[in-house]
């Protein structure tokens, strides 16, 4: 009897051995949960080199090795982050099995650097969490700042490339594109220095704004670029009615630059103002005009005109209605800014760009090439600012990359702006 106990016994506890070990192999059987696969297009996103050409509009598929528990999947468990001022960008998910689908809700632009994350949050079907991870990517291209309102990168032609800002039938009067600053930036557009002229209608979408930004390549020729007299003419690079919109010039001389803009006051008016800058490093901390609170000192370098004449120049003129600051960058560059609180005139009190023009003497047509459009009159009978005087201060260079934005870029977007485009 004996016996027979310790032979039952002896077979339940192998059984229970058994039992055992089946539930062990099962539970050694089971997938771990890991990302597999992630990739935007065919490009793949998961090796050990970060790619560097992702588009600026992606859609990222994220392949797993278990179906993934979409209640998991959201803003908190993963993640997009832009390198350069760290802004988290929202995205939108869709979950398949073990596919998740991530779609930034916004276009990313180019020439910049991100980071996805995925943390342990992510849970797959059988409940099991993802070990947390990042993969980094930068977008294809030269860096370009988000948010562009309008941009010309004059391939061969003068289209918004963003928006529909593009020229009147006849507003092309000799314009050629030729080759540009480098083999990158493709082609700009070439003005002849007597009549070459662009007419983009509807150019008051691009003021009325409280934050504005204006970037753009330049070069000008100073070669028989010369008035009635035989003097130097200045280069009216672009305008929207003049300053009663906005308007980028620069002088026969060389010695200076400027933005000239309406500005909105809070009672609804408007006044003008010009972001001027001479390179004589004075403002207000050392006796300088009233409002400027910094201008470069180029007086030891060949002042502006070692900037501007002749040669590529980046040009970028910002205003934050919020802080009611004007500033302007050269060559990435911080070369001068103001500061519309310190004035002692209607100026304080302006909150943004806005179009003051009247219709007839400027109207809302953007003119690249010249101060204004040709159906304004304004100064049609100055030698200096008569579209039909060849001798006028018809713009003459080359123009590429120009481009509107209605917020403020920062001083470190500038910089990488510049220093990838160049």
């Amino acid at each position: 009897m004996k016996n027979k106990f310790v032979f039952n016994a002896s077979i339940l506890i192998m059984a229970g051995l058994i039992v055992a070990a089946v539930g062990c192999k099962k539970e050694d059987d089971k997938t771990t949960f890991t990302l597999a696969t992630l990739a935007a297009g065919s490009i793949d996103m998961n090796g050990a080199t970060p790619p560097s050409d992702i588009p600026a509009e992606p859609t990222i598929t994220a392949g797993f090795s278990v179906d993934v528990n979409s209640s998991s999947v959201n803003s908190s468990t993963i993640t997009l982050v832009r390198d350069y001022d760290q802004v988290s960008i929202d995205l939108s998910f869709t979950v398949s099995g073990k596919t998740v689908t991530i779609v930034p809700d916004e276009n990313l632009g180019n020439g910049s650097l991100y980071k996805l994350s995925f943390t342990s949050g992510i849970k797959s079907t059988d409940d099991q969490s993802l070990g947390a991870l990042d993969r980094s990517f930068t977008t294809e291209g030269a860096f370009v700042p988000f948010g562009q309102k309008a941009y010309w990168n004059f391939e061969d032609n003068a289209d918004d490339q963003v928006g529909t800002l593009n020229p009147a039938a006849n507003g092309i009067i000799d314009i050629t594109y030729v080759e540009s600053y480098n083999a990158t930036a493709g082609k700009c557009a070439s003005f002849n220095g007597t009549s070459s002229i662009i007419e983009i209608p509807n150019g008051d979408q691009l003021t009325n704004t409280a934050n504005f930004t204006i970037a753009m390549w330049v070069k000008t020729n100073s070669d028989g670029h010369v008035d009635a007299n035989g003097n130097p003419k200045g280069h009216f690079v672009l305008g929207l009615g003049a300053f009663k919109g906005f308007q980028f010039e620069i002088p026969g001389d060389y010695g200076s630059c400027k933005l000239a803009a309406s500005y909105e006051l809070s009672d609804g008016t408007a006044a003008g103002q010009d972001l001027w800058f001479n390179g004589d490093g004075i403002y207000n901390a050392n006796g300088g005009y009233v409002g400027f609170t910094f201008t470069k000192d180029l007086t030891g370098s060949g002042g502006v005109a070692a900037l501007l004449q002749d040669k590529w120049a980046h040009i970028v003129c910002t205003y934050d209605g919020a802080t009611k600051i004007g500033t302007m960058y050269i060559n990435g560059e911080k070369m001068k800014s103001q500061d519309f609180n310190l004035y002692d005139n209607v100026l304080a009190n302006a909150v943004g760009l806005t179009w003051d023009g009247d219709g007839v003497e400027v109207v809302n047509e953007l003119a690249l090439g010249f101060v204004q459009s040709r159906a304004g009159t304004l100064w049609d009978n100055e030698p200096w600012g008569g579209y039909d005087f060849p001798t006028a201060n018809h713009f003459g260079g080359l123009l590429d990359d120009l481009a509107i934005y209605h917020r403020v870029l920062t001083q470190q977007e500038i910089s990488l702006m510049y220093a990838s485009m160049k």
